[in-house]
């Protein structure tokens, strides 16, 4: 089965390797072709090529606008015919674009799965992800082969949105940890404490957790190239607002976080890794 990729930054690339690695037959787009150069595979010319060419076509792209403009622009995926082909958009989406998205596939007599992941550019190599998925369950079905060569473990979440704010609803605990073990660690610098050893100390107790396992290696050694960027986390974060604000609930932890990786534009440090924030705060 020939499936399409489009969209080659940090994690589409990996996702993409992956796959590759995998034996999926795999033809690709990205607006910058320079990121498809190494990858050894078809590169299709404009995403209606990528259509026209394959049958399940991922999407990993930075926001909602850039997936929009993939599938409805001049030769966008809908320019290139859609019926009978499913489109699996691994992209963290604005809720309120992604009924939308499912429309605009349905009406060509396509399917259009939401299938926002859980993990960055180290579990996506591994095959590590965790998917959650919200559309039609006999779409999933036919994929989910594929899916699991990327994911570990994949969660079907029903209509239209359930997945993308299940997705937003994750990332808050992401925000939240990073800026919290970010503050602690230089606390702990403060009073005077090495920082591998504040990190040993946080690891050993009740700061342990997936984010301080997977970013204490950046922090120690300030290595903020990026798996996952602070412009994605505070693009999350604001969609997260936005979700709040509809359901009329507080949004507390969430919105500090978003206010502090909104310092990380000040810096010119927005498309660094998000524990970049240790480094900003640091400053501070």
């Amino acid at each position: 089965m020939k499936t399409g990729f489009i969209g080659l930054g940090h994690l589409g690339k990996t996702m993409a390797k992956r796959l590759l690695s995998e034996g999926v037959d795999l033809v690709v787009w990205n607006r910058t072709i320079e990121k498809t150069r190494d990858l050894g595979c078809t590169v299709a010319d404009s995403p209606a090529a990528t259509a026209r060419t394959a049958e399940v076509i991922f999407l990993n792209l930075f926001d909602s606008k850039a997936v929009q403009s993939v599938l409805s622009g001049p030769e966008g995926l809908l320019a290139g015919g859609l019926k009978g082909k499913i489109v699996v958009d691994t992209t963290t989406n604005h809720f309120d674009w992604v009924p939308h998205f499912h429309k605009s596939v349905a009406d060509q007599g396509g399917w259009y799965l939401e299938s926002p992941v859980l993990g960055s550019v180290i579990p996506a190599s591994q095959g590590n992800l965790t998917i959650l998925v919200s559309g039609d369950e006999g779409a999933l079905e036919k994929v989910k082969g594929t899916l699991e060569k990327l994911g570990k473990a994949i969660f079907y979440l029903g209509g239209p949105s359930v997945a993308t704010k299940m997705k937003l609803a994750n990332n808050l605990l992401l925000g939240v940890f990073m800026t919290g073990i970010a503050e602690a660690v230089i606390l702990g610098e403060a009073a005077g404490v090495d920082r591998e050893k504040v990190l040993d100390i946080f690891a050993a107790g009740g700061g342990n957790s997936m984010v301080l396992n997977t970013k204490r290696a950046k922090i120690a050694k300030e290595d903020f190239s990026a798996h996952f960027s602070s412009a994605l986390i505070y693009k999350d974060l604001h969609y997260l607002q936005d979700f709040a604000r509809e359901i009329r609930r507080p949004l507390f932890m969430g919105s500090i976080a978003k206010e502090l990786f909104a310092l990380t534009f000040r810096e010119g440090k927005e498309g660094l890794d998000f524990s970049v924030i240790y480094d900003v705060l640091k400053q501070k």
